[in-house]
């Protein structure tokens, strides 16, 4: 398993860098990728470790697996751009389509059905995977906290593609990638975010979710 070389697009937001510094603490390679090299670099230099740099496209080719981490509003726009390199390669998808207004946090209607089925039809050639939509980017970043007390759903069409994921997941001390059936179920994961922003702003907490049973 760290023989897999990790890609974060957007690389350099909260999620993005959380996500990369577990990975790489877990012993792998990862890429900061982001629209800009020297934000790339300067992310890369902040959390420390070794973490490779570099702009998106340079991040998508040297990859295996790419994790976009990238603001909702440059989603599809981005993927387009980078889907000959991410040909053949697993894409994970964390995009949550939320807005804001007085209320709180609320889902955004996706034509596709979600972030990750509209990933899937812009990327044809690569295999999407929805995960880590629920992971609190403040506990990842948190130098303190060593377990992440947590579940990640991971919605995949491809059995292969979607056990890498899980197992990616399980690296990171706490966390645990637990099967959430198929792509098309990934538009109530990506929503259900919204509830678990209600909830933290309520609570002053950074909820995840856990599955019973399993």
């Amino acid at each position: 398993m760290s023989n897999v070389v990790i890609g974060v697009l957007g690389g350099t937001g909260d999620q993005g860098r959380g996500l990369a510094r577990r990975l790489s603490m877990a012993g792998h390679r990862v890429i900061i990728g982001s629209r800009s090299a020297d934000r790339a670099a300067a992310a890369a230099a902040e959390l420390g470790g070794g973490l490779d740099c570099g702009l998106n496209d340079y991040c998508a080719a040297e990859a295996d697996l790419v994790i976009a981490a990238i603001p909702w509003d440059g989603h599809k726009e981005l993927l387009t751009q980078l889907a000959d390199s991410l040909a053949g390669k697993v894409v994970v998808d964390c995009v949550n389509p939320l807005a804001f207004d007085s209320h709180g946090a609320y889902p955004i209607s996706v034509p596709e059905g979600s972030a990750a089925q509209q990933a899937a039809a812009v990327l044809p050639d690569s295999t999407v995977v929805g995960a880590f939509h629920h992971v609190s980017a403040q506990l990842l970043l948190d130098p303190a906290v060593d377990s992440m007390d947590l579940d990640v759903l991971v919605l995949s069409d491809d059995r292969a593609a979607g056990d890498l994921v899980i197992a990616i997941a399980g690296e990171i001390p706490g966390m645990r990638g637990v099967y959430g059936g198929r792509l098309r179920n990934c538009g109530q994961v990506e929503a259900f975010t919204a509830n678990l922003v209600s909830i933290n702003r309520r609570y002053k907490a950074h909820a995840g979710i856990r599955i019973t049973d399993v």
